[in-house]
């Protein structure tokens, strides 16, 4: 069984910045880490392989340092890392990124693709769908349980008011949930390792892609402007009863035309 995972390095959301004159994301200087429900995803597709046996293969698109997060995951005991890395690929919105990685997986031919819900950069939990869209795939989103009975998949999918129970064949692609797992840490043992081991680096000839349909280009979304909120003051308590309290609560709100 062939599993492949896809990853993403993100900045720390603790340390996100705006440039306050360009509108974008500062990203120099700032930690870069996996993103936490791809971690979950990483999991739920080792957790299959310790239990059926698979391959798995992760795979993230972005700048060459990016090869950091590939190797974390393969600590953590993924059997190779794929870097898909282009100049190509710059500006790529959710449908070009989406794009690039489904071609790349459709060379993995993988059985299972497990991608976290949405990333933390960007929060749109497009990604993993548009790449089941791009390759004709069935999909569950929002998987909090998964196990593999004969040749099928059994899987839970959560609601906000319960769940489902949905038996699926492969391939398939499942986007994960925090509520999947609890991701395992690095082996010491692996860490050793992996910097002997090579990451596999495509760019956009090597997959054959579409020009049109990758980086600005093949993004129909256009980012004009990103703030972060603003800090808010520091607050003042008011020693009154609970009806002064209330009274005062009140004058303030009309003083500032809140009601």
């Amino acid at each position: 069984m062939k599993i492949v995972v896809c990853i993403k390095q993100v900045p720390d959301t603790t340390e996100v910045r705006i440039d306050p004159v360009k509108g974008t994301l500062i990203r120099d200087g700032v930690r870069s880490i996996m993103n936490p429900e791809d971690k979950n995803a990483l999991e739920g597709a080792l957790s299959l392989k310790d239990t059926n046996g698979a391959h798995v293969t992760v795979i993230t698109m972005g700048p060459p340092q990016a090869e950091a997060v590939l190797r974390e995951a393969m600590a953590m005991g993924a059997d190779e890392g794929v870097l898909i890395s282009d100049r190509a690929f710059a500006g790529a919105d959710t449908l070009a990124t989406s794009y690039a990685l489904a071609e790349a997986i459709r060379k993995l031919d993988a059985d299972i693709v497990f991608a976290g819900r949405q990333a933390i950069d960007g929060d749109t939990a497009q990604v993993g769908p548009e790449i089941a869209e791009h390759l004709n795939m069935p999909q569950i989103t929002y998987v909090e349980e998964v196990e593999i009975i004969g040749e099928e998949l059994k899987v839970q999918r959560s609601w906000e008011d319960g769940y489902d129970i949905i038996r699926v064949k492969t391939p398939v692609l499942l986007t994960a949930i925090k509520e999947l797992n609890f991701p395992r840490y690095m082996n010491v043992k692996n860490i050793f390792q992996i910097f002997s081991k090579d990451i596999i680096k495509w760019n956009a000839d090597d997959l054959n892609c579409d020009r049109t349909k990758i980086g600005l280009k093949g993004s129909p979304t256009k980012v004009k402007r990103s703030s972060t909120k603003e800090t808010k003051g520091q607050g003042e308590i008011i020693n009154a009863s609970p009806k002064e309290a209330a009274e005062i609560a009140v004058n303030r709100l009309k003083e500032k035309h809140y009601i």
